[in-house]
């Protein structure tokens, strides 16, 4: 018989000790370390050629190229984060909070692919009851896809090697366990080795297979770091589950293009894929309203209009509120700094709160320039017309800095019915290139956007 040990594992990081620690020696978290009884047993894995002795060292202009083997999943919003389809072989890990709609995409992915592939749903959380309740629910083809309810890893890949799917969903990693390892369900340990062994099936045999991840009370996923590493593609869902709409974002695509967002909403038949993301971000008031302006931003390869929204009032403490939702902190107190040093406008005796309309989450830095414009109306509480936005980086020194696809942003505003666009002189469109129905106004330092914007009220 194999001989029991004892090791300790973070379970932050994953890293694997002989003994027991308050801190990790590896990513520093306190209290992390968990005992786990393991059994040492003799390496039999095989790597992703096959037969052990098979791998072989090639250069790298010997190597054949092919095209990826994509299969559009039907859903056009999927297709875009997944970069144009489901490759064969390809491991996808979705994340997201419980209930937020994991489980129903997936479904329905099944459900679209089956009419082509043969497809495998297993699950380790739900009967099959409650998947046939769902399917029947979505209004779905009751003979689409085949059901597993299993949580053992080698008697999923032993029964998957029988029916040999070529489309698989594994709902969730976090119920799997192998037979290898005598920690429970759930623990680092198990769920680094039952991934590896669902990996290592999947570029064998050609699989394409879907991974559901729990998260963590932080939003981040749930498991060891590895876990992100061992798969190609990584899907996160963004917003509230109580909202209408769901965002989905490809944090890690090795096939696509990342921070590309998928945009759904939720239905009683599933979720709707939204053909125009953009109308759903932009109020469109009635009347013009201060601190309200619009911004084009840019996610993955799709420009999309949001609207920003700033409201200033007086402080009443000591210590001024920033609240930033859907941009990061930092940025707001940087920009308010660089409107005071280099335009004269002071808010340090005032609360400043900014909101991206529709819950989504800007991470470049376009929409500098509707921050300050967003933050100037209100504090002066002079509405800028609705037919205005505005896109640009702003720099310490004061300067507007262009962005990348400049003119596909004023294309999509334009599409919209929008007029005035406020942007980087190196943003402007060279000569001879026109938008039709649109004035571009073109700035390169604070001073001149703020000017700009009080003409404009």
């Amino acid at each position: 018989m194999a001989k029991a040990k004892i090791q300790y594992i973070c379970n932050a990081c994953g890293a694997i000790a002989s003994k027991w620690a308050g801190q990790c020696g590896d990513c520093g978290e306190w209290n992390t370390m968990s005992e786990t009884i393991t059994a040492i047993t003799t390496n039999n894995r095989q790597g992703f050629a096959g037969k052990k002795g098979y791998a072989k060292i090639q250069a790298l202009e010997d190597i054949q190229m092919h095209a990826e083997m994509r299969t559009p999943t039907n859903i056009s919003e999927l297709d875009r984060v997944l970069g144009g389809g489901l490759v064969h072989g390809s491991v996808t890990l979705i994340g997201g909070d419980p209930g937020i709609g994991k489980s129903t995409l997936l479904t329905q992915t099944l459900a679209s692919l089956s009419e082509s592939l043969p497809c495998l749903y297993v699950t380790g959380e739900e009967s099959l009851q409650q998947i046939a309740m769902r399917a029947h629910r979505l209004g779905l083809n009751e003979r689409c896809f085949k059901l597993l309810s299993e949580t053992c890893v080698e008697n999923i890949i032993t029964l998957s090697a029988e029916s040999k799917p070529k489309v698989m969903v594994i709902d969730s990693i976090q119920t799997i366990y192998t037979e290898a390892l005598q920690s429970a369900p759930g623990g680092v340990a198990q769920v680094r080795e039952s991934a590896a062994q669902l990996v290592r099936f999947a570029k064998q045999t050609g699989t394409a297979l879907f991974l559901v991840g729990h998260v963590t009370k932080e939003g981040t996923l749930a498991g060891p770091r590895v876990l992100e590493h061992l798969v190609d593609t990584v899907l996160y869902f963004e917003g509230d589950r109580g909202e209408r709409y769901r965002m989905i974002r490809a944090i890690k695509n090795r096939f696509g293009a990342v921070n590309e967002l998928g945009i759904f909403a939720m239905t009683d038949e599933g979720l709707k894929t939204v053909s125009n993301p953009s109308a759903i971000f932009l109020s469109r008031h009635e009347q013009p309203v201060p601190g309200s302006i619009i911004t084009v931003t840019r996610e993955g390869s799709r420009p999309l209009l949001i609207e920003l929204q700033a409201l200033v009032d007086e402080s009443h403490g000591n210590n001024p509120r920033r609240v930033c939702l859907g941009l990061d902190p930092n940025r707001l107190n940087m920009l308010l700094a660089v409107m005071h040093r280099h335009a004269g406008i002071i808010m340090f005796d005032q609360d400043v709160f900014i909101n991206i309309v529709g819950g989504v989450r800007l991470t470049e830095t376009s929409a500098d320039t509707a921050l300050i414009l967003a933050a100037l109306s209100s504090f002066r509480d002079k509405p800028l017309p609705n037919n205005v936005f505005t896109f640009g980086e702003v720099g310490l020194a004061g300067e507007i800095r262009p962005v990348p696809n400049g003119q596909e942003r004023l294309k999509e505003a334009a599409k919209h019915g929008f007029k005035t666009a406020i942007i980087p002189k190196a943003n402007k469109p060279r000569k001879g290139e026109t938008i039709d129905g649109l004035d571009i106004i073109a700035v390169q330092r604070v001073s001149e956007l703020i000017e700009t914007a009080i003409t404009l009220t």
